[in-house]
C-alpha cells in the first residue's frame, strides 16, 4: 500500500465526525479463520449449507449441523484477534469510530476490546447458543461436550425448545433489531469504511452503498476488487492488519 493511501485514510478519519466500520470475513482470515466462500477452501464449498427450515424440521439435519460445529470449532475457538482487529478496537476506544457493523460470527472484535454496545452483529455469533423459542442464552461448551459424547441434541432448560448457535443460518430471517441498528448507524455516518468484505452478501452488503448515497465518504479496504469499488472515494487493495497499523492514530 502506498503512503499516499495511508495519508488519505488518516485524513478522512481526522475530518470525520462519525465513522462507522463494516467488516467481513477478510479481517478474520488473517487470524486463521477460513472464509465461507473461497473456491475449494471455503466452508460452504466443502459442505452444502443446511437451510434453516431443514434444521427445524429434521433431527438428522440438526445432528449434522452440530457435527460440523464440532469440526470447525477448534479453529474458531483457538483464533485470536490480529493487528487489524486491535487497530479497529483502538479507533473505537479513542472515539474515532462510533460503531462496528460486522458480517462475522467469531466474536474477535469483542475479544480485541470493542464493547458489545458498539458491535452490530448482522449474522449473529457462534461463540454461544440461544433457544429458538424463548431466546434464553446457553453456553456452548456443555452442549458440545454432551453432543460429542452421544450426539444428544440440546434442548432449552427453560422451555424445552430447540437450541442452536446464535448465528443466522441460510433461510433464517435477518435479526430485525440488528438490521435497524445498522441502518441507523449507517445513516448517521459521514465516513463509512468497509474492511475485508467481498460485498456480495445481501442485505448486509447494502449498507456501504446506503452510506454513500446518504452523503458519507466511502472507503473500501479489501485484498480483492469489489463491485462497489467504483462508488468508493478511496479503494485500497492490500492486507488489512498491516494497512490499519500504518494509520496515524
Amino acid at each position: 500500500m502506498s503512503q499516499n493511501h495511508t495519508d488519505q485514510l488518516s485524513s478522512l478519519l481526522a475530518q470525520s465526525q462519525n465513522t462507522v466500520i463494516f467488516t467481513g470475513a477478510g479481517i478474520s482470515t488473517e487470524s486463521g479463520i477460513p472464509d465461507f466462500r473461497s473456491p475449494g477452501t471455503g466452508i460452504w464449498t466443502q459442505n452444502q449449507p443446511i437451510d434453516f427450515s431443514e434444521f427445524l424440521a429434521s433431527e438428522e439435519a440438526r445432528k449434522e449441523t452440530w457435527r460440523r460445529k464440532l469440526q470447525i470449532d477448534p479453529v474458531m475457538s483457538a483464533a485470536e484477534p490480529n493487528t487489524g482487529h486491535f487497530a479497529i478496537a483502538q479507533l473505537v476506544q479513542t472515539g474515532q469510530v462510533s460503531s462496528i457493523i460486522t458480517q462475522n460470527i467469531d466474536g474477535l472484535h469483542q475479544k480485541s476490546g470493542v464493547p458489545d454496545t458498539q458491535m452490530i452483529e448482522l449474522h449473529g455469533n457462534t461463540t454461544y447458543c440461544v433457544c429458538l423459542d424463548c431466546g434464553t442464552r446457553h453456553e456452548l461448551q456443555p452442549i458440545m461436550m454432551a453432543f460429542e459424547a452421544d450426539e444428544s441434541l440440546p434442548l432449552c432448560q427453560e422451555c424445552n425448545g430447540i437450541v442452536k448457535t446464535a448465528t443466522i443460518s441460510f433461510g433464517q430471517p435477518m435479526p430485525e433489531a440488528e438490521m435497524a441498528r445498522a441502518k441507523e448507524a449507517t445513516l448517521q455516518s459521514d465516513l463509512f469504511i468497509s474492511i475485508g468484505s467481498s460485498l456480495v452478501v445481501y442485505p448486509a452488503a447494502g449498507f456501504p452503498l446506503l452510506a454513500k448515497q446518504n452523503g458519507a465518504k466511502l472507503v473500501i479496504l479489501n485484498r480483492e476488487p469489489t463491485q462497489l469499488d467504483v462508488e468508493a472515494d478511496l479503494v485500497i487493495h492490500d492486507e488489512i492488519g498491516p494497512t490499519l497499523n500504518k494509520l496515524n492514530f
